[in-house]
Parts: structure tokens; C-alpha cells; sequence
């Protein structure tokens, strides 16, 4: 018999994603985004959201079905995030996921959705080296951690975001400046024409005595914000490019600063980052050339498996089937708000909880 086939479902957000994985390899992956329908809002709108996850889940099933070339009685494991993030998107996912293991008889197993990001370097790179240090950068979270075992041990968090998050900076950010929404690409492209030494943005958390790990991006938004109504209220055109420069570079320095400090500080000889802000150019160059400086190996997933997608999660399922973990019960339920501690997240319906 070959190696388990596992289906992987992602919806923790705006991306109904669908990946399937055997044996560490990516079979398909397909997402279908509703971020256009949110542009407008400046943002995701949690109904808006939940709606698109419930019109995109069969057409992406069968489409990630068809590109591995598979019925669904050849899946022998379904695997789905149930933490954190929108609860309504989550549980349209989650339903979804329970009614596919149901009809193809096979377990299920809850993923946390940051433990997902970790994974998907995997699908790239093979698997993670023991220990490496992770950089989590998307919209919502910002993370520093240590990882051993993916799926057999704690992860350690040796650091995490007091407020704002990088690519909530990103975004923020953005709207200040005229740009559209997604603001992380935006600032991206801007950038691309500026002058990222015009604006001496500040570094939040660098100075001695601070955390070395905690990240912290809701004053620099703030500086951001200044330097735009300063121009503004002297009747000066804003100088878009230079602000997006500067914003994206100072981003990059206390990201890939603190990233390779902690390398340093462990004694790790990997740091792998990963999540949607691991898509922005300058993140990537800068993180580039430290590591190589430091000595360093650095692993980024492709641009298509930085942000959400159900092949992270798929490559989640992946290891804890190989790993022998016990399959979430029948009664799994969802955890908006879930702590990163291990990458199986199988919280219990309230209901069970209150019975217990």
C-alpha cells in the first residue's frame, strides 16, 4: 500500500484553499480568493467572507481533486484549520472538512493555521531541520519560534507581535498613503520607485534593554501617519514611493534583525520565514543577505505558499498521519483565537466541554 494521500482545507480567512499531499510531496493546490469583494471595505469583512467560503468550497474541492488526478475515495485522511482566525470562515471550512471525511470514511485532524505556514516550506525545501528558527509575517500575526519536532513537541515562542502586526502595518499604512487594499503588495510596488533612505523611520523594539524578540508595529504606523499629515498640512504633495520605501525597509530591518538574532542567540544554523509578508521583495533581499553574512541558511517558501492555502495545511495532516497522532473527534469545534502551542489544534464543541 503507498503513502497516505492527504487533503488539506483552509479557510481561516479570505482564501478557500484545498492541497493535497503524499509524503511530504504537492499533489495539487488550489485557492480561491473573495479579496476583491472586500477591496472596497478597505479590509475583510467577516460576512462577506463566510459567504464566499460556502460558494468556493465544492468548486475548489473538485478542482484540487482534479488536478492530483484522484477521486475522493482516494483520500485517506482530511485535515482542516480550525484556529485561529474568522469564526464564521472557520466553521464553513470545518463543516466542509467533517462532511468529506464523513462521506470517504477516513479521520480527520484539526491544524492550527500558523503551524500550517511553518509547513508549507516543507513542500519546497523537505523537512524542517531540528532546530530551526521560524519568522512568522502575515496580516494578523507576527511571531519569532523555535521548532524542533513540528508535530511531536511544544513550540517555543520566543517572541510575538505587543501589537500591530507587520502586514497590519503594511496595510494601515497604505490606506494613509492612497494606495488600494491589499496594502502589503501595494507598499511593494510603490516602494519599487522610491528612495527607501528618504524618511528615517524609526525601529520599534531595537534598543538596548528592550525585548529582543517582541516585535511591535503600531508606532511606526504612527510615525508613518505624521509624516504624511505633515506634508499634507504644509501643502505638499506626499512623496508616495519615498514612504513606501522607507515604511518597507524599516519593516524588513527589525524583522530579519531580530530574526537572525535569535539564530545567533540558539545556535541555529536555519531560519525559515514564512506567511504572507515573506511575499514582500524587500523582506526577502534583506533576510538574504544577513543570512548569508551571518552564515546562515535561509528557507522561504514560494510566493504561492506564503500566503493562506490549503497545501500548508494538507502538509500538516501529512506529518501528523506519518506521525501516528490521534485524529481529532467527532466533536472537534474551532478556536478563533488559538494559541500556537502544537500544530494539532482539536478544541472541543462548548457543549462537550460544559458535559465533561
Amino acid at each position: 500500500m503507498g503513502a497516505p494521500v492527504v487533503l488539506g482545507i483552509e479557510s481561516s480567512c479570505d482564501e478557500t484553499g484545498v492541497g493535497i499531499v503524499r509524503d511530504g510531496k504537492l499533489l495539487a493546490h488550489v485557492v480561491a480568493s473573495s479579496m476583491d469583494e472586500h477591496a472596497r471595505f478597505g479590509g475583510v469583512v467577516p460576512e462577506i467572507a463566510a459567504r464566499a467560503h460556502l460558494h468556493s468550497f465544492n468548486p475548489v474541492v473538485r478542482q484540487a481533486l482534479d488536478q492530483a488526478g484522484m477521486r475522493l475515495s482516494r483520500i485517506d485522511a482530511v485535515a482542516v484549520t480550525t484556529g485561529p482566525g474568522l469564526s464564521g470562515a472557520l466553521q464553513v471550512g470545518l463543516s466542509g472538512a467533517k462532511t468529506l471525511a464523513y462521506a470517504a470514511g477516513v479521520p480527520l485532524y484539526g491544524v492550527h493555521h500558523l503551524a500550517g505556514h511553518v509547513a508549507a516550506d516543507t513542500l519546497e525545501h523537505g523537512p524542517l531541520p531540528e532546530p530551526c528558527v521560524v519568522l512568522i509575517v502575515s496580516g494578523g500575526h507576527t511571531s519569532l519560534l523555535l521548532v524542533r519536532d513540528l508535530v511531536r513537541e511544544p513550540i517555543l515562542h520566543l517572541g510575538d507581535t505587543l501589537d500591530d502586526a507587520a502586514g497590519e502595518c503594511f496595510d494601515k499604512v497604505a490606506r494613509i498613503l492612497g494606495l488600494p487594499y491589499p496594502g502589503g503588495p501595494a507598499i511593494d510596488r510603490a516602494a519599487r520607485e522610491g528612495d527607501r533612505k528618504a524618511v528615517a523611520f524609526p525601529r520599534p523594539l531595537t534598543r538596548p534593554g528592550d525585548d529582543p524578540y517582541a516585535f511591535s508595529f503600531s508606532g511606526l504606523k504612527t510615525a508613518a501617519a505624521r509624516w504624511v499629515e505633515g506634508h499634507r498640512l504644509r501643502g505638499e504633495e506626499v512623496p508616495v514611493a519615498d514612504g513606501a520605501a522607507a515604511l518597507q525597509e524599516a519593516v524588513a530591518d527589525v524583522l530579519t534583525r531580530k530574526a537572525l538574532a535569535a539564530c545567533r542567540a540558539y545556535d541555529v544554523r536555519t531560519l525559515i520565514v514564512v506567511g504572507g509578508v515573506a511575499a514582500n521583495s524587500r523582506v526577502r533581499a534583506l533576510a538574504e543577505k544577513r543570512c548569508a553574512s551571518a552564515g546562515i541558511e535561509l528557507r522561504v517558501p514560494p510566493m504561492t505558499l506564503c500566503t493562506d492555502n490549503g497545501a500548508m495545511i494538507a502538509a500538516v495532516g501529512d506529518l501528523l498521519v506519518r506521525s501516528g497522532a490521534e485524529p481529532a473527534p467527532l466533536d472537534v469545534s474551532i478556536d478563533p483565537s488559538a494559541p500556537l502551542e502544537y500544530a494539532a489544534l482539536t478544541p472541543l464543541a462548548r457543549s462537550a466541554v460544559r458535559a465533561a
